[in-house]
């Protein structure tokens, strides 16, 4: 039988880099939620950090065993109920983006998120597993961000599952470059705003489980890789949502709403799912060309980058 539980999923207004703020913050808004009588609390990738082309990152990097692990763990043994979200993570010789669920009694699983997104391949690299979490409940996926997007996370996930639990740092455009382009660059920030408002029930429907969905909303300003001079003045998207398995909307929060939480009741394991036509292609979702475009670029750069400042020593490892 299905498994009733009250749930939350935290939405931030990280400040980018700023590594032990957002930690104090992520763990306030955990102890809120858990005063909420949830079993189950998300935060959203990157809670430590937060996302983008920043110095700050090159020394944002924790160890994995560090305060961001000591901290879920912590909390989910203080409330007997689970807690997960990801960061960047060291291993004394390279960086992930490493999600942690955290047990009742102190144990834990993780899953490190397989393609960097554009600049994010500045500051780690991608993982190789599943993304199948063993707990106590049963087996529950694992996804981020842009993972959320591709066909290939359907196909690892699909069957095997019986939740879904992770979270978004996803941006927009620049903000500060709209003249003399408005028309053109409204037209890009629309798009990517419906892909993100839409990509969290489509996966719950493909997969055919309850999704629990963290995400970040606060405003940021970085440069552009490659061309330094130029800022790069937007936000994150929020859209911090709950489903069900038959990708219901239960709860939901815009960017609008700023930092907090919210709260739903789901029933944990798995429905028939949709079996809609899942893409050959890398992305489920018709993704603007500008947006493929900068994918392609920032991706190559991000990687040159990234090993470049591991041979510098820059890198925090």
């Amino acid at each position: 039988m299905a498994k009733k539980v009250k749930v939350a999923a935290i939405q931030l207004c990280a400040k980018l880099g700023d590594v032990e703020g957002n930690l104090e913050r992520s763990e306030q808004l955990v102890e809120a939620a858990f005063a909420k009588r949830c079993k189950w609390v998300i935060l959203p990738e990157f809670f430590t950090t937060a996302m983008g082309f920043h110095p700050d990152m090159l020394q944002a990097a924790l160890p994995f065993d560090g305060p961001a692990l000591q901290m879920l763990r912590r909390q989910a043994q203080k409330h007997e109920g689970y807690v997960g979200g990801s960061f960047i993570s060291s291993d004394g010789k390279d960086r992930h983006n490493t999600f942690v669920l955290a047990f009742p009694d102190g144990d834990y699983v993780t899953h490190n998120k397989d393609l960097p997104t554009m600049w994010e391949n500045c500051w780690y690299r991608g993982g190789s597993d599943p993304g199948i979490l063993e707990t106590p409940e049963g087996p529950v996926g694992s996804a981020l961000c842009w993972e959320l997007v591709r066909g290939q996370t359907v196909k690892r996930l699909r069957g095997r599952v019986g939740l879904l639990v992770g979270g978004s740092c996803w941006w927009t455009v620049p903000m500060n470059w709209y003249l003399p382009w408005r028309g053109f660059w409204n037209a890009v920030h629309m798009r990517n705003f419906e892909t993100m408002v839409e990509t969290p029930t489509n996966m719950a429907r493909l997969l055919g489980v309850p999704f629990i969905h963290a995400a970040h909303a606060g405003d940021f300003e970085c440069s552009m890789p490659l061309v330094p001079g130029i800022r790069y003045k937007s936000y994150w998207l929020g859209e911090t949502q709950i489903l069900d398995a038959r990708g219901g909307l239960l709860a939901r929060m815009k960017r609008e709403d700023g930092e907090g939480f919210i709260t739903a009741s789901i029933e944990i394991g798995a429905i028939e799912p949709s079996y809609q036509h899942v893409p050959e292609r890398l992305f489920m979702p018709n993704l603007p060309w500008q947006i493929k475009l900068v994918w392609f670029y920032q991706n190559r750069y991000g990687r040159w980058y990234y090993d470049r400042q591991k041979k510098r020593g820059a890198l925090n490892l």
